[in-house]
């Protein structure tokens, strides 16, 4: 039953309640004879702006005060033990010998109160949010702090702080999601900033699950956002148009996919989507890594497609679509969590295996789309590395994998890995190392490839953001993800992830680095990025091109925050420059997205019309 509170202007529903009761708005089967679970909040409020809460005490942030965050992870489970120790079949050979620039900015991230710190955040135009265990904090993009570190507690009070948190810029609607894990009851907290400022006021939800929902991981998509976990709820998606407005009622989907082939422990992602919004119809694309050793019939990936209907929810549904064979690897190195050998110490750190790492990166492009995964491979000896794929369809749900290969460039240990790609299709990787043979203790490094570079093959020599100095005892929990994002300008990376300070503590760090233009490589700069300017008036946009390449010509595409295409103009360029005014003015107010292609390249700019 709800209520207005005058204190503070906030509107409540009822709390603490199970799937049971009145929150349950409908359980239905679909027409596959998947279960359907659709639920209401089982709290809401409007926070007070951030910048009022009360800041986290400092003995919050001590690593004294730190405790284990508990996971449900089961040790791995090997069924066909004659396919351990495959040989890894995308092993790069070639070296990377081009130079990458030093980090653009990098500086010291929240310690947090929980180990592993579960590091997570993303860029706005201006800003930089970090979650750690568990707590945030808003920094400016040049590392400043711009809040102290605030309880992740302070967006749902009464929450008991758990973490597994999640950080998203929703650069389509200009807001910021940040989510938990609650436990006793089990529930998924969410929130979203009312505004662009992530320092203002939230949204707050909180939704009941019948199982605990460990491991979160969401997305954004054009009809929903999207979570998966290692649970009995593996196809999760939340009324995003709702909670952008801030509607109290705002409800959840849950079903579970069927048929996943896992070692033990369940982490599908969902297609997280950076540049333009999929168009309206899309499904959402999980994706699970299945390994022969499990008892699936080949290493590979299983694609999973979920399709919301928010109008009469029991068409919802969610149905394995392909399974992609991959080249082979083997998932498992040490002895099941216990995979990361340290200098000076026989306590080895956990490195996340048999599992995709945090995101699945969604880009549309013109005539394709692609998405970006990547996991922990034991390349031989017990030594951990890389491997990475983009796949593409072709704006038709057929997936194949159109590149993939596992980065291992010298003895070191490579871990805890997140993948993303920019405008021009350059792909960013950044990641954990460690080499106890040299004496390299858990620190931070980064790679890439540009778009044209040979298949399969990272091609930029390492970066080192941050070496660990001191080795972690007593406990293997390490990570447990890192998480690579993608500014709004298009080009530029952002990463945060655990390394190792001289005592052995878990320390996290957030940098940002770029390929493309004079920020990529030390040799003169990566390929050009051509800049668009979006400049809106009453009845349209006047759009400005710099740095093309007139032989490709340029091509301006209008696309709806549904993902739709309204519109296209061709231009031609002289000396890589090009100014139009396109008349909008029978195009309704809101938020509109221009897409420029030139070649193989686009720039996607968000723009609002009044």
């Amino acid at each position: 039953m709800r209520k207005l509170l005058t204190c503070g202007a906030l509107l409540a529903l009822a709390t603490a309640q199970s799937q049971s009761d009145v929150n349950v708005l409908e359980r239905t089967t679909n027409a596959a004879g998947q279960s359907i679970t659709v639920i209401r909040p089982t709290s809401f409020l409007r926070t007070r702006p951030v910048r009022e809460l009360a800041p986290l005490p400092e003995a919050g942030r001590s690593s004294d005060e730190r405790k284990e965050v508990t996971h449900g992870r089961p040790l791995p489970t090997v069924t066909h033990p004659a396919f351990e120790n495959e040989a890894d079949g995308a092993l790069q050979t070639a070296p990377a010998t081009r130079q990458l620039r030093l980090p653009l900015v990098q500086f010291g991230g929240q310690n947090g109160s929980g180990i592993p710190p579960d590091p997570t955040g993303a860029a706005g135009p201006d800003h930089y949010v970090q979650a750690v265990n568990t707590s945030y904090r808003i920094y400016s993009k040049t590392g400043s702090p711009l809040s102290t570190s605030f309880s992740l507690s302070t967006l749902w009070p009464g929450s008991d702080a758990l973490g597994d948190p999640i950080v998203m810029y929703d650069r389509h609607a200009d807001r910021w999601f940040i989510s938990q894990f609650n436990a006793s009851p089990n529930r998924m907290l969410l929130a979203v900033s009312a505004t662009s400022d992530p320092e203002g006021e939230y949204f707050a939800y909180s939704y009941t699950f019948s199982q605990f929902p460990d491991y979160p991981k969401f997305s954004i998509w054009w009809d929903g956002y999207y979570m998966t976990s290692n649970s009995n709820k593996t196809a999760v998606v939340f009324e995003r148009e709702q909670m952008l407005a801030g509607a109290p009622d705002a409800r959840m989907i849950a079903l579970s996919a069927s048929g996943i082939i896992n070692s033990g422990f369940t982490s599908v992602l969902p297609a997280d989507a950076d540049g333009d919004l999929p168009p309206a119809g899309t499904p959402c694309y999980f994706f699970n890594l299945e390994d022969n050793s499990w008892g699936a019939p080949a290493d590979r990936i299983r694609i999973y497609e979920m399709s919301t209907d928010w109008n009469t929810t029991s068409n919802t549904s969610v149905s394995a679509s392909q399974t992609l064979n991959t080249a082979t690897f083997d998932p498992w190195l040490g002895n099941g969590w216990d995979n990361i050998p340290q200098p000076g110490t026989s306590q080895k750190l956990d490195a996340g295996l048999g599992i995709f790492y945090y995101r699945a990166q969604h880009m549309r492009w013109p005539g394709y789309n692609s998405v970006v995964l990547c996991h922990g491979v034991d390349v031989g000896s017990n030594h951990c590395a890389v491997r990475w794929y983009e796949l593409r369809d072709a704006n038709d749900g057929n997936w194949s994998i159109f590149q993939q290969g596992t980065w291992n460039p010298d003895g070191a240990d490579r871990f805890y890995a997140s993948i993303a790609m920019d405008d021009q299709g350059n792909i960013g990787l950044g990641y954990s190392a460690a080499d106890d043979v040299n004496d390299v203790y858990a620190g931070l490094r980064y790679t890439g490839r540009f778009a044209g570079d040979p298949a399969g093959q990272m091609t930029l020599a390492e970066q080192t953001v941050i070496n660990g100095a001191g080795a972690q005892e007593g406990l293997n929990r390490f990570g447990d993800y890192a998480h690579l994002a993608l500014d709004p300008d298009g080009h530029t990376f952002w990463c945060t992830a655990e390394y190792l300070n001289a005592n052995g503590d878990p320390r996290t760090r957030i940098y940002s680095f770029a390929m493309a233009g004079p920020d990529g490589l030390e040799e003169g700069g990566g390929p050009a990025a051509f800049d668009l300017n979006v400049v809106p008036s009453a009845n349209g946009v006047l759009l400005s091109v710099q740095g093309a390449d007139d032989q490709a010509g340029i091509r301006f595409e209008v696309i709806g925050t549904d993902g739709k295409l309204v519109l296209e103009r061709t231009q031609t360029l002289m000396a890589g420059a090009s100014q139009t005014y396109v008349d909008l003015s029978g195009f309704a107010e809101g938020i509109w997205f221009m897409r420029a292609v030139n070649g193989g390249k686009q720039r996607v700019q968000r723009f609002v019309k009044n």
